[in-house]
């Protein structure tokens, strides 16, 4: 049986362990399906909770990509838009959309991301510019599109090291912006030195789930 303490982490800090601290897939589904359950619970007794709402999607969305489930990933954008919709000016749904589109282009290539799941480099290019604006001195905005943005076009190294020297110097309110001010410090060495190549590959270890083995 799980330790009481694992049972009382919210569906947001479950995300987190699984996809930053776990090492293989199966735990990391464990940890997402244990999410989307503790997610299921708050939305039974406070329908419309917007976190859980969140967290739901995203865990779905990570469900998706561990699984290569195209209905899952597809499901999940549904209510990020729908979030957007409500709240145009909440960074974290822009944020959500951006890593959506991004993530589908960077796994299934241009043409089949866009076919069979509507995903599109600048929808998602828009969508982070928009995240990073509003995240106000929070590290976690600059220091996730820094990553997302080297990693979809290594050439682009002024930008992503724009976002990753903020992101550096950005406060870390929560255990996530403490996350991606390190990721965006282990990457800044090879933006100043112009490396976008070298840069794209670490991004890709620092992004969620980019420690997985089997």
């Amino acid at each position: 049986m799980a330790p009481a303490a694992a049972l009382a982490e919210t569906p947001r800090e479950l995300l987190t362990t699984a996809a930053f601290q776990t090492a293989t897939k199966p735990r990391a589904l464990e940890l997402v399906a244990q999410a989307i359950s503790a997610s299921d619970r708050i939305l039974a007794a406070r329908p419309g909770d917007r976190e859980a709402t969140l967290q739901r999607a995203i865990a779905i969305g990570y469900r998706g990509k561990l699984t290569r489930s195209r209905s899952d990933v597809r499901a999940s954008l549904d209510v990020f838009q729908k979030l957007a919709a409500q709240n145009p000016r909440d960074p974290e749904t822009q944020m959500v959309i951006a890593g959506w589109h991004l993530g589908a282009v960077d796994e299934l290539g241009g043409f089949l991301a866009r076919t069979a799941l509507g995903a599109r480099v600048a929808s998602g290019e828009t969508a982070l510019a928009k995240a990073v604006s509003l995240g106000g001195d929070r590290a976690f905005y600059p220091g996730l599109a820094a990553l997302l943005q080297i990693r979809n076009d290594p050439h682009d190294i002024a930008l992503a090291r724009r976002w990753a020297e903020a992101a550096a110097n950005g406060q870390t309110a929560t255990p996530l912006d403490a996350v991606m001010k390190r990721a965006a410090q282990a990457v800044l060495p090879s933006l100043r030195a112009n490396d976008g190549k070298a840069a794209a590959a670490l991004a890709r270890k620092l992004m969620p789930f980019g420690k997985l083995g089997d």
